[in-house]
């Protein structure tokens, strides 16, 4: 008997092993992949990932007094509509917490609103949206606009908040309640800012939570939900090989111009390290293309402390949850500096549109080979920069690795410039519907130059 079954072992064996070695296709369609991962990427050739930390803007929100305190914190930001939002914790010196927002018309110029509904010192002249008596959930308040066209009106709006964590609802981002009395998730210390949205993709509510690792580690877990309220047990996220960190907050969202992948603005805290008070921190940035494992392909922070004494504390560079479109070619992140001394702000950083990563080729040259994939559409549209001496040149190759013709590096032009989306056009010109929905892979010659995403379209 063993020995008849042998032949058949080997076979299938051999089966197992050949469809193990094919090479996996990646069915992007048209949508918009970044370089944040290695999705797409088979190989490089004396190119690189780079990472790209915001550049510096202005300061958006500083405290002010008595409403506010240096140890504000937790700021969340999002669109809604044509306006952007911001809450954060307030903290005002001898009094409870209470979370405030203020209001922008184009995520750089913010202003607080005099609401007129809690009295603070005497006054109701002020922007405090949430002050809960019990103190149970204000101070971890993250709220976001729940997208889906069927929501309940008075549900528009929903917030976690607290440890344990509640659930909360509003139906104009103001007047908030509590969804349930009693809290959602619980049998865990979720003493930092838990964030939570709904995902379109995936169909579900998607909750990123604090977490303790053997040792105590500050870590990151995820549970997911589909009505708010009954969720699932918090899974801590998996990211790879490498040194475990304290990850203090994780500032995780899908990207608005490519939903399927997660961006996690992470607060790294190194607890062992002292410049004025025990602890430091800095911010380090993964993406997610499941919501559990995150890849680390960056360990390096994303946003450092700088020259700033100030930002040498242990609370201070922690990332704002949300990512603003604040220009046509320009989106925005926000993080807050100086935590706990009379310099405590909020601070606008800025990045080209999908510029977290690129693929970058050198001077002398560098090459990147994709995985094999296919697409839809009718155009290769490329978000990338080159110096003035600098190109970018694209050949389409079959399955197999060979060019196709018509479409060879020896077809292709030299791009250069600077664009956010500009279609590639070889010698016979930009049309590659001719091979939409079969598999090739991407060639690009990079020199000099900067590839941060690509897309097909019409």
């Amino acid at each position: 008997m063993l020995r008849s079954s042998l032949p058949f072992l080997v076979c299938f064996s051999l089966f197992v092993s050949a469809r193990a070695a094919e090479p996996q296709v990646r069915d992007i369609g048209d949508r918009l992949e970044l370089f944040v991962d290695r999705f797409l990427i088979e190989q490089l050739d004396g190119a690189q990932l780079r990472l790209h930390s915001p550049h510096e803007a202005e300061v958006v929100w500083k405290y002010q007094h008595p409403r506010e305190s240096p140890k504000a914190a937790y700021f969340s930001v999002f669109q809604d509509g044509d306006a952007f939002r911001l809450f954060y914790r307030a903290s005002p010196r001898d009094q409870p917490d209470v979370i405030c927002t203020m209001n922008s018309p184009d995520g750089i110029h913010w202003t607080r609103p005099e609401l007129g509904l809690f009295e603070f010192l005497g006054s109701k002249k002020n922007n405090i949206v949430w002050n809960d008596p019990r103190g149970r959930t204000v101070h971890m308040f993250a709220p976001f606009k729940d997208p889906q066209p069927d929501v309940p009106d008075d549900q528009r709006y929903k917030a976690v908040a607290g440890s344990p964590i509640h659930a909360l609802a509003s139906a104009d981002g103001i007047h908030w309640r509590f969804l349930t009395e009693k809290p959602v998730l619980t049998g865990s210390n979720f003493d930092s800012l838990n964030v939570a949205f709904w995902d379109a993709l995936r169909k579900h509510y998607v909750l990123y939570c604090r977490h303790r690792l053997e040792g105590g580690v500050r870590y990151i877990a995820m549970a997911t939900s589909t009505d708010f309220i009954n969720w699932s047990e918090p899974q801590p996220i998996d990211t790879g090989d490498g040194p475990v960190e304290h990850l203090y907050t994780n500032g995780t969202l899908p990207y608005f111009r490519a939903p399927h992948i997660y961006m996690s603005m992470a607060k790294r805290f190194i607890p062992n390290r002292s410049r004025g008070n025990q602890g430091v921190s800095d911010a380090v940035l993964m993406s997610s293309r499941d919501g559990l494992h995150f890849d680390r392909t960056f360990r390096e922070a994303w946003i450092r402390p700088g020259q700033e004494t100030d930002n040498w504390l242990a609370r201070s560079n922690m990332p704002a949850w949300g990512i603003l479109q604040t220009g046509p070619e320009e989106i925005s992140v926000y993080y807050s500096q100086g935590y706990g001394t009379y310099t405590s702000q909020l601070r606008r950083g800025t990045l080209r549109l999908d510029g977290f990563v690129s693929v970058s080729g050198p001077y002398e040259g560098g090459e990147l080979l994709t995985r094999p994939l296919k697409f839809k559409g009718s155009q290769l549209v490329l978000n990338y920069a080159t110096s003035a001496a600098g190109s970018v040149q694209v050949e389409i190759q079959d399955m197999a690795g060979k060019p196709v013709p018509g479409w060879s590096l020896s077809d292709a032009t030299e791009l250069y410039g600077d664009s956010t989306a500009e279609p590639y056009a070889w010698k016979t010109g930009e049309d590659v519907s001719a091979l939409e929905g079969k598999t090739v892979r991407l060639r690009f010659v990079l020199k000099d130059a900067d590839l941060y995403s690509l897309r097909f379209g019409p």
